[in-house]
């Protein structure tokens, strides 16, 4: 049985519907909820759970930024050419423009996070079983 069951079922925020429009950009299954889709403000804003071992591929976002808020179980995010960090409830990221990035679950706990995103994420490869055991060991 995986860490942090009880994130499956949202912490805060609903955990939403299977993540099938992003499903190609992440190894594993997500969950997406929008928690705020107005067309008048040029900020997404969605809570996103990882099962254990999912992960985003890496990817920038051009002409804004990204904040991660996480409120449940726990997950790794890497910058490319720095070490991986481990995340928990109540942690943290600012990722900038233009900066090469994945971020995801723990490979024994579910995880969720608040992802507040400005811009247009360009999506990258995969992040390789190999690059998440070594970056996450």
């Amino acid at each position: 049985m995986a860490k942090h069951e009880e994130v499956k079922n949202g912490v805060i925020f609903p955990v939403g519907e299977m993540n099938e429009a992003f499903a190609q950009y992440f190894v594993g299954q997500s969950y997406l909820k929008t928690l705020v889709a107005d067309p008048k403000v040029n900020v997404g804003v969605g809570n996103v759970t990882f099962e254990p071992g999912c992960r985003n591929n890496w990817h920038i976002h051009r002409g804004g930024f990204q904040l991660l808020l996480v409120t449940g179980g726990e997950g790794w995010y890497q910058e490319e050419g720095k070490p991986a960090q481990f995340l928990k409830a109540g942690d943290v990221i600012v990722t900038h423009d233009g900066v090469k990035h994945w971020h995801g679950a723990a490979k024994d706990s579910w995880f969720e996070h608040i992802a507040i995103t400005a811009g247009k994420p360009e999506w990258l490869e995969p992040v390789s079983d190999e690059e998440y055991q070594q970056a996450t060991k």
